[in-house]
């Protein structure tokens, strides 16, 4: 989040996204019963889970690209 002179907070592009991903990815966790990613099956393969990984290094990079491993 930025913060301009009259102290409004601005969301920018890429904190929506990652909001959208985080979003999709509790719906998923609550539709399963889990409280988190790891104890599911599908953990590794997962493409909600892939998305929100994304999201959260496009949030940091503000999509400036880039390598990125873990």
């Amino acid at each position: 989040m930025q913060e301009n002179n009259s102290n409004e907070i601005v969301i920018d592009e890429w904190e929506l996204k990652l909001d959208a991903a985080l979003k999709e990815l509790k719906q998923c966790q609550v539709s399963k019963e889990l409280n988190s990613c790891s104890s599911c099956s599908l953990f590794f393969e997962c493409e909600l889970r892939k998305k929100y990984i994304l999201a959260v290094y496009e949030s940091m990079n503000k999509g400036s690209g880039g390598g990125f491993e873990f």
